[in-house]
């Protein structure tokens, strides 16, 4: 996969995300995906994830529990090497639920195979999200 390519599939994911667009997030996703985001039993839209169509909605589920008005994201580096490619910026949100916010830095690495993305890592400030989700103080 060239790095024209790979950077092609990511910016469409990106759209398509920014867009809530399930069904093209599913196309984007391959059948099988390598995802990885920190276990955080608190926190509803985290949980395993394999197939193409379960990392689509992930999204959606995240905008259940957010509240769309105060969700950010922004990116300030966008590497690209071969298949992979490695977005770094901060996230920031509300918990519906708790009205809490969360934010941090974030680091998403991404591998597209046969313009299908195949892995998702998100290393996140899983603590900040988490205590979003807690009730109370």
């Amino acid at each position: 996969m060239s790095v024209t390519d790979t950077r092609a599939v990511v910016q469409e994911f990106l759209r398509a995300r920014l867009a809530s667009d399930t069904g093209r997030l599913i196309e984007l996703f391959a059948d099988d995906v390598d995802w990885l985001l920190a276990e955080n039993p608190g926190v509803p839209w985290i949980r395993p994830r394999a197939t193409g169509a379960e990392c689509a909605v992930q999204g959606v589920e995240l905008a259940e529990y957010t509240v769309a008005e105060d969700s950010r994201a922004s990116v300030d580096t966008f590497l690209v090497d071969g298949a992979d490619a490695v977005l770094l910026g901060h996230l920031s949100g509300t918990v519906r639920a708790t009205g809490k916010t969360f934010e941090g830095p974030f680091a998403l690495r991404l591998t597209v195979e046969d313009g299908r993305i195949t892995r998702h890592h998100l290393y996140e400030n899983s603590l900040s999200v988490s205590q979003a989700c807690t009730p109370g103080d």
